[in-house]
């Protein structure tokens, strides 16, 4: 097993960096992970994933993409700098970052790409996708599995439990062209600014597709999906409304793909806290039977 970091470029020209955990022998699969809201590729959780799919022959990209960390600057390759990370993200340019790191990996000769991303990492990976599919990106086709991490329902998140109650502030922030100004502190569990907080409630559509609570939701986007999906849960403070069986179950009712692996681990938070090695077995065995080379 060999380990190193990496740089590379994203699509529209940002530097991203993480690290390419390779096995002994000269493998053609490739999983790329993707963190959440404030985190970054370093976690347990991704590394401990990385480790168990070696097993199988499967490479690991863990990657920090721009909303890595609560802030941060970024730069592009021309020099130029703006802020990023998860107060000032917006999730659409995810899909750079995302083809960014596709297009590294085919680079070096993978042929079978899957995607994992964990909680907003997650709504990144089918956005990115879905985009990939809209836009006949050829690179489409090197993809093999798709892989959700508790996916979470980020627009019903905010009207749920912060009831948008600081929308017409954010407006009028919009208005006045303060969009980078940060929230008050209790708009969001995070730090947030105007711009982010506008994109999940207000210019959220292309995000809006898991709708748990909605019983009318035919779930188009996962069940366009052409390849095996996979989906984990928690069910200790998870950030769904249903408990963990019967979210697992309305899932499995909802989704009509026959490739498909939905469960919860027992025991599991939302970051899979003490429960990454239970985790990562699922995938394994999830990647074991799809895995094409």
């Amino acid at each position: 097993m060999s380990e190193k970091i990496i740089e590379l470029k994203a699509l529209d020209g940002v530097k991203i960096n993480g690290y390419l955990l390779s096995c002994d022998k000269n493998s053609k699969d490739v999983l790329i992970e993707i963190h959440g809201m404030t985190s970054n590729c370093f976690k347990k959780r991704e590394r401990t994933i990385a480790e168990t799919v070696k097993k199988i022959g499967i490479d690991s990209i863990c990657i920090n993409t721009r909303g890595s960390e609560i802030a941060k600057y970024i730069k592009y390759v021309d020099g130029r700098k703006e802020l990023a990370g998860t107060a000032y993200e917006d999730i659409e340019e995810s899909y750079y970052d995302l083809m960014g790191v596709i297009k590294y990996a085919l680079s070096l000769g993978y042929m079978s790409i899957y995607l994992q991303g964990h909680s907003l990492g997650s709504t990144k990976v089918v956005y990115t996708y879905n985009k990939m599919k809209n836009n006949h990106d050829e690179e489409l086709k090197y993809i093999k599995g798709i892989l959700l991490l508790s996916l979470v329902d980020i627009p019903d998140m905010f009207r749920t439990y912060f009831r948008n109650k600081y929308l017409q502030y954010a407006e009028e922030k919009e208005k006045n062209g303060n969009l980078l100004e940060l929230m008050p502190p209790d708009a969001f569990i995070h730090p947030i600014s105007v711009k982010t907080y506008l994109k999940y409630t207000k210019y959220g559509k292309v995000i809006d597709f898991a709708q748990y609570s909605n019983e009318n939701n035919d779930f188009d986007i996962l069940n366009k999906i052409e390849v095996p999906l996979f989906m984990r849960w928690g069910n200790i403070n998870e950030f769904i409304r249903r408990d963990a069986k019967n979210q697992v179950d309305f899932m499995r009712r909802v989704i009509k793909k026959q490739d498909i692996d939905i469960d919860f681990i027992d025991g599991a938070n939302h970051s899979y806290n003490d429960k990454e090695a239970e985790l990562a077995q699922n995938i394994e065995l999830f990647l074991k039977k799809y895995k094409k080379y």
